[in-house]
């Protein structure tokens, strides 16, 4: 079993920045953030597979970073010049051995 815990998210303007957090219970290989706003399916956000593999969806390209800190077993989403479009609840996902588990997620809003 992973354990998931997501933290970082809440309300800022548009142009603003938030940093998310997702701490597991042990070392994943491949984590990644995803999102899902109203009426819409969720949809990748970025992946980490390593400390330099990374894929972002085009829709955040250039504004947000997927990170990680080993020594923790954290995987971060730094997320600026943040849109309205933006606003969604955020998810974290890690596979390992053949399972995928999700954290509980956490919202951010982005006001216009």
């Amino acid at each position: 079993q992973v354990q998931l815990v997501e933290s970082g998210g809440g309300l800022v303007q548009a142009g603003g920045s938030l940093r998310l957090s997702c701490a597991a219970s042990r070392y994943i290989y491949n984590m990644g953030w995803y999102r899902q706003a109203p009426g819409k399916q969720r949809e990748l956000v970025a992946v980490i597979m390593s400390g330099s593999i990374t894929n972002y969806a085009d829709s955040v390209k250039g504004r947000f970073t997927i990170s990680r800190d080993n020594a923790k077993n954290t995987v971060y989403l730094q997320m600026n010049s943040l849109k309205p479009e933006d606003t969604a609840a955020y998810y974290c996902k890690a596979r390992h051995n053949g399972n995928e588990y999700w954290g509980q997620g956490t919202q951010v809003t982005v006001s216009s």
